[in-house]
């Protein structure tokens, strides 16, 4: 599927490819953050706790241990129902799309974050969710061209230059890391 992520500094666009069961996330995205544009491939592998940062182009890898918790594409069990809406038209039959909206909160960097999501009415596939860990900023993260299973399993193997890689120690948190838990 693909995904975008917006917030006031951020602005991403990204394939991804999901598999809750297994814990595991790839997002191979382009973006613009603080004014400088970015390319980023990144394995998220939540159940052996790693992140890969993959650069094909030069046969690179970076393996760091993964600070964020794994958060399923998934409304939770304690999440209220704000409404249902037909995004598109229902002036004509199959012009529109049924959703439903969710509204909740949920631990997302040790803090608490409001957060309010939209998924279709039939699958449950998501269509948008917003943010917040704060008052004054909001998260806007967009979903498209969903595909139910997994197309290609290999997308979640490390390429063979991965293999060997030391684990790097952080000094600094990654600026975009709390992005990847809002899957």
């Amino acid at each position: 599927g693909g995904v975008s992520i917006v917030t006031q500094e951020l602005a991403a666009f990204a394939k991804y490819s999901y598999d809750g069961l297994g814990k595991r996330i790839r997002l191979t995205e382009i973006g613009s953050y603080a004014n400088a544009t970015f390319q980023l491939d990144v394995l998220l592998l939540f159940k052996q706790g790693f992140m890969y940062k993959i650069n094909n182009k030069d046969r690179t890898c970076f393996k760091k241990h993964l600070m964020e918790d794994f958060h399923p594409l998934a409304i939770p069990n304690d999440a209220s129902l704000v409404g249902q809406a037909v995004l598109g038209s229902t002036s004509v039959q199959g012009e529109g799309l049924l959703v439903n909206t969710w509204t909740g909160q949920m631990q997302l960097r040790k803090r608490n974050a409001k957060y309010l999501s939209t998924v279709t009415e039939f699958g449950c596939f998501p269509v948008n969710t917003l943010v917040s860990t704060d008052s004054k900023a909001w998260v806007l993260v967009s979903f498209y061209n969903n595909i139910m299973g997994i197309p290609d399993p290999q997308v979640f193997t490390p390429p063979t230059f991965c293999k060997g890689v030391q684990l790097e120690e952080e000094e600094e948190e990654d600026k975009h890391s709390f992005l990847y838990s809002l899957f």
